[in-house]
């Protein structure tokens, strides 16, 4: 039996571009055809997304939003896109609203250590701005000089420098939201406190799109730390003896910055990729960042290495030397691509610190079992571990991946971590939500995005299935 449908295609673009006084509209196959997660896969036009919005105004937001709610049509939030876990790429049908040209940085405060920019803002930026004024913005997620303040802010972004200053929700004081209804909503603001009401600003961080569009935000600042920084690479013969040094740290009074860690499998990617040589066959490098750290505070460290096996630490002395230490740790995913390919998933689960030792010799365990390779590595010093798994072949996943992903997932809830540290949910997760969160917390999320979105047109099946 036939569709009627209501409205024509044309009658919808008509009145979508009405509804856009600063923007721009386009549905051009070719543009829409490169708003979706796989680009290996063939997508024949009846596939792809109604229309891409680049909005410029708040103005476009809401007649976006005005057009779905007329039309019953899904609306997908997006800036730089570079989300991993398919939380903003196209839907067949949908409105792909970006927000990339709302990229004005409107005001950095540094008597209130604060910074108000627009999403489109790139996150290095809004740092590089703020460092002109002896301030820097914390949050350094790995695609820092892509990824967008907006984007970060939607899924709740982390990074190396998690461990001493948190995670993206911890840095922002405050967001401006357009509700599905069009509605503008004030969320948090300028101070440290604030205790009135539900604190609703957290909830919208992290939303993936799903529950409003966040078009302004508020983020701390800090003050450049004084004094030379200890910065430095260590090897271990084991990948557990790092774990556990890494334990040892953070229980000691030292705060670091940073604790990065590659194992021996990556670490040769990286060695061929770079055409350097850190370390041997089968080792593992702890990379270390202690802000204006003093003698004793180095010996401590020191000592707490020494007991776990550490050998050959180096510490490096000036800034170019820091920047090239961590370009190492940045090249740690194109090294492994280079190794494997295009058909990789880069898994992000966190689990307690005490429980960092058994989930790295899990996973060796597990390669062992299932005679795969897996890279390891991630920002240890939170306790968040990103395994890549890589494989030959057709770009769908092979069983055994499928099998070791879910053996993974499942280890990381069992030690009382998470599926999802700092890379979102997206529709790479949601049918996991019950399994981690259990059954009436996946039922209250349902409830709240309904109370939101009750017509269900923001990034349907994301975050949430």
């Amino acid at each position: 039996m036939a569709v009627l449908s209501a409205f024509s295609d044309e009658e919808i673009m008509t009145y979508l571009k009405q509804q856009v006084p600063d923007g721009t509209v386009s549905d051009d196959p070719e543009i829409l055809r490169r708003q979706f997660f796989s680009t290996e896969t063939v997508l024949r036009d009846s596939d792809l997304a109604r229309a891409f919005v680049s909005a410029k105004s708040v103005a476009d937001i809401q007649g976006v939003l005005k057009t779905a709610r007329r039309f019953h049509i899904p609306v997908v939030p997006q800036t730089a896109f570079t989300n991993t876990v398919i939380s903003a790429d196209g839907i067949t049908g949908a409105i792909i609203l970006s927000l990339l040209q709302m990229d004005k940085i409107l005001e950095i405060d540094s008597d209130d250590l604060l910074a108000v920019v627009q999403p489109g803002v790139i996150n290095n930026d809004l740092d590089q701005a703020a460092r002109k004024q002896g301030l820097f913005y914390a949050p350094d997620p790995g695609s820092k000089p892509i990824s967008s303040i907006g984007g970060n802010a939607a899924t709740n972004a982390d990074g190396m420098s998690t461990v001493r200053f948190g995670a993206t929700k911890d840095n922002i004081l405050g967001l401006k939201v357009i509700l599905a209804d069009g509605r503008i909503v004030k969320l948090g603001g300028r101070t440290l406190k604030q205790a009135f009401g539900y604190d609703l600003t957290q909830l919208f961080i992290g939303s993936e799109g799903t529950l409003g569009i966040i078009y302004e935000i508020t983020v701390k600042l800090l003050p450049i730390p004084l004094g030379e920084p200890s910065v430095g690479r260590v090897f271990f013969p084991e990948l557990s003896d790092l774990a556990e040094a890494v334990h040892a740290i953070r229980l000691s009074g030292l705060y670091p910055t940073m604790l990065e860690a590659v194992d021996g499998e990556t670490m040769m990617a990286i060695n061929e990729y770079t055409h350097h040589h850190y370390g041997e066959p089968g080792e593992s490098m702890l990379i270390f960042w202690l802000d204006n750290s003093h003698a004793e505070e180095r010996q401590l460290l020191n000592e707490i290495i020494t007991k776990h096996h550490g050998h050959h630490m180096e510490q490096v002395t000036t800034a170019e030397e820091r920047d090239s230490l961590m370009q190492t740790r940045r090249d740690l995913l194109p090294a492994v691509v280079a190794q494997v390919g295009k058909n990789h998933l880069t898994e992000d689960m966190a689990v307690p610190i005490s429980q960092l030792a058994p989930m790295m010799i899990y996973l060796q365990e597990l390669e062992r079992e299932l005679n795969i390779t897996i890279y390891k590595g991630g920002h240890v010093g939170d306790g968040n571990v990103h395994p890549i798994f890589g494989w030959k072949g057709s770009i769908d996943v092979p069983p055994v991946i499928a099998e070791a992903l879910r053996r993974t997932f499942r280890k990381a809830l069992e030690l009382g971590g998470t599926i999802s540290g700092e890379h979102a949910v997206g529709m790479l997760k949601n049918q996991w939500n019950n399994v981690e969160l259990g059954e009436n917390v996946d039922e209250l999320q349902h409830q709240i995005k309904s109370l939101l979105d009750p017509m269900g047109i923001l990034n349907p099946k994301r975050k949430i299935d």
